[in-house]
C-alpha cells in the first residue's frame, strides 16, 4: 500500500484558484460552468410566475444529427452582423455556428473519422474561440465569428491515438487555476466496450498548447497509448480495455480544492495493491492533470468495485458532482457521485476514501439510493442552492426526476434526503431562476417540461412535441430554452406567437432576404427589391405591405404570408408607354 500526504484544507485555500464565470448571456460549457451544475445564475427573465408562458419560437432542421447539449455565445461579430451564437457539435463531426435568432447555419466545419461522439464544444473565457472534438482524435480550435481554424501554438491538440476504439463522448471542460486556463479532454469507448480503449484525461494548457496525459489505466505510463509498442499491456483478468470515462460532463473542475475530478467505469483495479490501474473510481488531481508518481492526488473507490467491474456497473457513469456546503460544518467540500447502480456516494473531497491513503477502497460519507430508481444511469444531475443558502441536487434520469436536499444532522454529517420524486423518462436537467426544467416522455413523444425544484410540482408543458431524445438536453439564456432531437433545433420563449413571411422574386431581379423570415405577431418586416440593370420593379405585392423606392415594408404580421417582387424589362416599360419600337 502506497501512502501520499494529503494538503489540510486551510493549505489547499491558500492558493490562488479561480473558475472562468460566464457573462450573463452567455452558456460557455456543458453544464453553464466547469463544475457542470446546470445551473445558470445570471438568468432574470423567466421566473415561476410566468414560465407558463413559455412557447415554441421555433425548429429548424439541422445539418447533421447532434446528441449533446449546445452551447452558447452572444454579440458575436459575424460577416452578417453581430449575432448571438448557438454551436453544436453532430454525431458526425461537424461543429455547427448557428443563428440563435431562426436556427439558421452561419458557419460549419466537419472533421471526418470514426463516429459518433456525443461530445460538447467549449468556448474560452476570453470568446474569441470554441474547442470541438473531431473524429481525428484530436481537439480543434475555431474563431467564433467565422469559424476559421487555427492551426499553430500545437493546435489541433491530440487526444487519441486509438480513433477506432476510443472517442471523446463526454464533453469538453475549461476552467481558470491560478491564473492558467485549462482544457479537459477525456476518453471512453464505443457501444460494447470493444477493444483495448484506455479511459484517459488530456489536459491542454490554453495559453501554452502544452499538455499532460493521466491514463485511467497503466497510470504509470503519462503518454498517449497507442495500438504499438506503447499500449497498456499488462496482465490483468480480462482484456487490456475499459475504465472509460463516459460522464456527460467530461472532467469537472472545483475552485474550491482546485482540483479536476475524472469518474471511470468498469475497468480493473489494483491501486490498492500498489497497481496503477483505477477502474470504477473517482480520481483528483492537480488543475494541470499531472499524476504525482504515477498516481492522482486523491482518489475514491467503492469497497464492491469488483462486482461492478463484472457487471458492467459503471460507478463513472455520470460525471462527479459539486455540492456547496454552507460555513460551519465539519465537511468542507463535498462531492455526489452517481452510479449506473442507481447509487448516490457522498465523498468528502478533502479526504476521500476517509483514510488519507491515495488508492484505499471505501470511505464514501453516505450511500444511498437514487429516489425514482434507474439503474444504467447516464444523465448529469443539476445542484442549486435556493434563496435561503440550501444545496439541491435535482437528479432527472430514464426513471424520472427528483429533488434531494442536503442536509447536516447533529453530527454535522452530510446527509441528502428525498423531498419529492415523479416517475418517467428524463433527460439531464437544468435550473435557473428558481425553475428546473428537463425534457421528459409524456402523451405522444417528449415533452419540455418546468418545476418547482423545491416540490418538484409541474408549471408548464410544452404543447409541442421533441423527437426522439437519447443524451439531448436543454440549456436557457436571456428567456430562451434551446434543445436539439437529433436533427432539429427547438427554441422556446416567452415572446409573442410568430409568423412566416416567405420572400419570393420572379425572373429580372432579386429580394432580400431571400430566406423566410421569423416574425412576431404583429410586428413588420422589411425587404429590399433590386432589379437587373435591364429591368424594373413592375410590382410588389402581399403581407399587406406599402413599397418606398427599393424598401417593402409589410404590415402588421398576423398569418404566414408572402411577399412577391416581380419585375419588367427596361424595353417592356418604354413600349408600354407608347413607343412601338419602329423608327420615327
Amino acid at each position: 500500500m502506497r501512502m501520499k500526504f494529503m494538503l489540510h484544507a486551510a493549505a489547499i485555500s491558500a492558493f490562488s484558484c479561480a473558475i472562468s464565470t460566464a457573462p450573463a448571456a452567455d452558456w460557455m460549457q456543458f453544464g453553464y460552468d466547469a463544475t457542470h451544475s446546470g445551473n445558470n445564475t445570471a438568468e432574470t427573465t423567466l421566473t415561476q410566475g410566468n414560465v407558463e408562458q413559455l412557447v415554441r419560437r421555433y425548429q429548424a432542421t439541422l445539418p447533421a444529427n447532434v446528441d449533446s447539449a449546445p452551447v452558447y455565445l452572444s454579440n458575436v461579430d459575424t460577416s452578417g452582423g453581430t449575432k448571438d451564437l448557438l454551436f453544436l457539435l453532430a454525431q458526425d463531426g461537424t461543429l455547427m455556428a448557428l443563428d440563435a435568432a431562426d436556427g439558421s447555419v452561419v458557419w460549419s466545419h466537419q472533421v471526418t473519422g470514426n463516429q459518433p461522439t456525443t461530445s460538447a464544444p467549449a468556448i474560452d473565457p476570453g470568446r474569441q474561440y470554441v474547442y470541438a472534438y473531431g473524429l481525428d482524435g484530436f481537439v480543434h480550435k475555431y474563431n467564433v465569428g467565422n469559424g476559421n481554424e487555427v492551426t499553430s501554438g500545437g493546435w489541433p491538440e491530440l487526444v487519441t491515438l486509438k480513433t477506432d476504439v476510443e472517442k471523446a463522448a463526454g464533453s469538453l471542460t475549461i476552467a481558470t487555476s491560478g491564473g492558467t486556463t485549462y482544457l479537459y479532454a477525456v476518453t471512453d469507448g464505443y457501444a460494447g466496450d470493444a477493444g483495448d480503449y484506455q479511459g484517459h484525461l488530456t489536459t491542454i494548457n490554453l495559453g501554452t498548447g502544452d499538455q499532460n496525459v493521466f491514463n485511467t489505466l497503466c497510470s504509470d505510463n503519462p503518454t498517449h497509448l497507442d495500438h504499438g509498442g506503447n499500449d497498456c499491456e499488462r496482465p490483468l483478468p480480462s482484456d487490456f480495455g475499459g475504465s472509460g470515462i463516459w460522464g456527460r460532463g467530461g472532467a469537472t473542475f472545483d475552485a474550491g480544492t482546485n482540483r479536476v475530478y475524472i469518474s471511470t467505469g468498469n475497468g480493473w483495479f489494483d491501486a490498492n495493491t500498489a497497481g496503477f490501474n483505477w477502474g470504477d473510481s473517482v480520481l483528483a488531481l492537480v488543475a494541470n492533470g499531472a499524476g504525482s508518481s504515477s498516481l492522482p492526488d486523491d482518489s475514491y473507490t467503492p469497497d464492491n468495485f469488483l462486482e461492478l467491474f463484472n457487471s458492467d456497473t459503471d460507478l463513472g457513469s455520470v460525471s462527479l458532482a459539486i455540492l456547496p456546503v454552507q460555513a460551519g460544518e465539519a465537511v468542507t467540500h463535498l462531492g455526489a457521485q452517481l452510479g449506473k447502480d442507481a447509487m448516490i456516494r457522498l465523498i468528502d473531497l478533502d479526504n476521500m476514501s476517509g483514510t488519507g491513503v491515495v488508492g484505499a477502497v471505501g470511505g464514501e460519507l453516505e450511500l444511498t439510493n437514487i429516489p425514482q430508481g434507474g439503474g444504467g444511469m447516464s444523465e448529469q444531475p443539476a445542484v442549486w442552492v435556493d434563496p435561503q443558502g440550501t444545496t439541491w441536487l435535482l437528479v432527472a434520469n430514464n426513471s424520472g426526476v427528483s429533488g434531494l436536499e442536503l442536509q447536516f444532522t447533529n453530527l454535522h454529517t452530510p446527509t441528502l434526503v428525498s423531498q419529492w420524486n415523479r416517475g418517467g423518462n428524463a433527460k439531464s436537467a437544468i435550473v435557473a431562476n428558481g425553475v428546473l426544467y428537463y425534457a421528459a416522455n409524456c402523451s405522444g413523444g417528449y415533452c419540455m417540461f418546468a418545476a418547482d425544484p423545491v416540490t418538484g410540482n409541474v408549471l408548464w408543458t410544452s404543447s409541442e412535441h421533441l423527437g426522439g431524445l437519447h443524451w439531448q438536453s436543454p440549456i436557457l439564456v436571456d428567456g430562451a430554452i434551446y434543445i436539439t432531437d437529433g436533427g432539429t433545433l427547438h427554441r422556446f420563449d416567452i415572446g409573442s406567437s410568430t409568423h412566416v413571411v416567405t420572400p419570393s422574386a420572379g425572373p429580372g431581379g432579386s429580394i432580400a432576404p431571400d430566406t423566410p423570415q421569423t416574425v412576431d405577431d404583429g410586428a413588420t418586416t422589411s425587404f429590399t427589391i433590386t432589379p437587373d440593370a435591364t429591368h424594373n420593379i413592375a410590382a410588389v405585392t402581399g403581407c399587406g405591405g406599402n413599397l418606398d423606392g427599393n424598401t417593402y415594408t409589410t404590415g402588421p404580421i398576423t398569418v404566414d404570408c408572402t411577399v412577391s417582387a416581380t419585375f419588367v424589362s427596361n424595353t417592356d416599360t418604354i413600349f408600354s408607354n407608347g413607343f412601338d419600337g419602329t423608327t420615327p
